[in-house]
């Protein structure tokens, strides 16, 4: 029997059906990568199966007596809970059963009585069983493997930053033995090392999994089918994301050339009847044909994702430096300074990386070189023709209850309107979607969205901070094909190597530059 079966799922919002009468099922060992453009409820799909949506219809069955592990970024955590004390409450029942088992131990030393010397001894057996006495060993290693042994085991979670707390609630879900583990976009807050831990854990992960992912190098690793979300069809492949993208492909091609096929067909025929549906001597044949047609299963023409493109608009910059740091020094305590001293410059027109596992200090070096953080010493400074154009990773807006077109409307009050559309609808927000609120949209659609109001900002030096996070593949490539062709400087931060291998000029290593002695000056 299968962990999960979905059958009869239709669900939509407003005008816009995301699946109509879909299916699958989950068995056990299976690890599925959810795909689909952004917007195409993924998601929403999650939301469905672990009923925190209602949809418009359909069957959700779960096997009995399943464990079900939901990785959920806004879980309640109390607010004096550290790392340590957060992490063991994974293993509360195993602690309740070890409480009864002492308590039936205490008794047993009053009453003698065998039954209860028996019962604390099943309990004995289960704690055995599920490695009880192994479990520090167990949360130091995963401590270790999403790179929380930086942060300290007895640090409050409630003091935390949203990147490190994301990475305790996957912690926590990954100690609690699960039959099924439901991620959505686990890597998003982890750096290449702790990435690639997670999917050496996945790898090895006995049970099922359901892995919603823009990060396809990862999907790649993790996964053994693929559940492909696109026009209102849920459509499943074996494999892993590049041998199932291979299998859509070779579907899409042999669809288009049957319905090429079959358009000549009906074209043929419908000529024949107007020809000879008027004679006496051919009608009866043009009647034939005409039956044809109607038994005809029509053979639909594929679909295409309407795809976005990308520019960003280039001021010369009259400087061939393009900022320099010297012994810079960046954090938010004094006497706990994020990064040891920093010196570097770049070139104008100079595109590198900033690389550095998850708290490493990159955001905080960026926004401090932006003067968002005043450094706790040394300087830094941008040349003065720079004009710097930033994308902050962290999806936050003033009043996300203001639709996308609200929100660039404000931002640009003296730009026409239907400029403005076009923008947003170049991005790949469509009319309908501009004038949701900005809430309502996904978390890629919500990035499109703010890379449009980057795209009506003339710069020469563009700052982005994870870019990619949410977004579908060829939003990806539209994306890399601006930053390719984009004259200016930049600077990136991505933990998807793929994404910038190849036509970046340089990468810098921001712990390896904090451990320079003073003056040394080699960026």
């Amino acid at each position: 029997m299968a962990l999960l079966e979905v059958s009869e799922l239709t669900m939509g919002f407003a005008e816009k059906i995301l699946y109509s009468d879909a299916e699958f099922q989950v068995h056990k060992g299976e690890h599925i990568g959810i795909v689909g453009q952004n917007g195409a409820g993924k998601s929403t799909l999650i939301k469905i199966v672990t009923g925190q949506q209602l949809p418009i219809k359909g069957k959700i069955v779960w096997q009995n007596n399943i464990k079900i592990g939901y990785l959920d970024q806004y879980a309640d955590i109390p607010a004096d809970s550290t790392l340590e004390s957060f992490l063991h409450t994974a293993y509360s029942q195993l602690y309740k059963i070890q409480a009864q088992m002492e308590n039936l131990y205490t008794k047993y030393a009053e009453t003698l009585e065998d039954k209860l010397l028996e019962r604390a001894g099943r309990m004995q057996e289960e704690l055995d069983a599920n490695d009880f006495y192994s479990i520090d060993t167990k949360i130091d290693q995963i401590i270790t493997g999403l790179g929380l042994d930086s942060i300290g085991k007895d640090h409050i979670i409630s003091e935390m930053s949203g990147g490190q707390r994301a990475k305790i609630i996957l912690a926590k879900l990954l100690l609690e033995n699960n039959d099924i583990i439901i991620l959505d976009e686990p890597t998003n807050y982890l750096d290449v090392a702790h990435i690639a831990w997670l999917e050496g854990y996945l790898q090895s992960f006995d049970g099922a999994v359901l892995v919603i992912s823009h990060d396809f190098d990862f999907l790649n690793e993790v996964t053994n089918a693929i559940l492909d979300v696109s026009f209102g069809k849920l459509t499943k492949y074996r494999g892993n994301f590049n041998q199932a993208m291979r299998q859509k492909n070779e579907r899409t091609e042999q669809q288009l050339k049957q319905f090429d096929k079959q358009q000549e067909v009906i074209a043929k025929a419908e000529k024949f009847i107007a020809k000879n549906k008027a004679r006496a001597s051919t009608a009866n044949m043009a009647k034939s044909r005409q039956k044809m047609l109607d038994r005809m299963e029509i053979v639909e023409r594929p679909e295409e994702n309407p795809r976005a493109s990308f520019n960003f608009p280039y001021v010369e910059s009259m400087s061939t430096d393009a900022v320099k740091a010297s012994q810079l020094v960046v954090g938010y305590q004094k006497d706990h300074p994020i990064l040891n001293p920093i010196t570097f410059a770049l070139n104008s027109g100079e595109k590198v990386v900033f690389k550095g596992f998850n708290g490493a200090g990159k955001s905080t070096l960026i926004k401090t070189l932006l003067g968002y953080l005043k450094p706790l010493s040394g300087s830094s400074k941008f040349s003065p023709s720079a004009i710097v154009n930033y994308f902050d990773q962290d999806l936050i807006w003033d009043n996300d209850k203001q639709t996308p077109l609200q929100i660039i409307q404000q931002a640009y009050p003296k730009e026409e309107t239907k400029v403005l559309r076009s923008r947003l609808a170049a991005a790949g927000i469509n009319g309908s979607n501009a004038m949701k609120e900005i809430s309502l949209l996904s978390g890629g659609e919500q990035t499109k969205v703010k890379i449009a109001l980057m795209e009506l900002i003339e710069s020469n030096f563009l700052i982005l901070d994870e870019p990619t996070n949410h977004l579908d593949e060829t939003t990806k490539m539209a994306l890399k094909k601006a930053l390719q062709n984009f004259p200016g400087t930049l600077i990136l931060v991505s933990h998807e190597e793929s994404f910038y291998k190849g036509w970046i000029d340089r990468e810098i290593d921001i712990a390896a530059i904090s451990n320079q002695t003073p003056g040394e000056d080699e960026y």
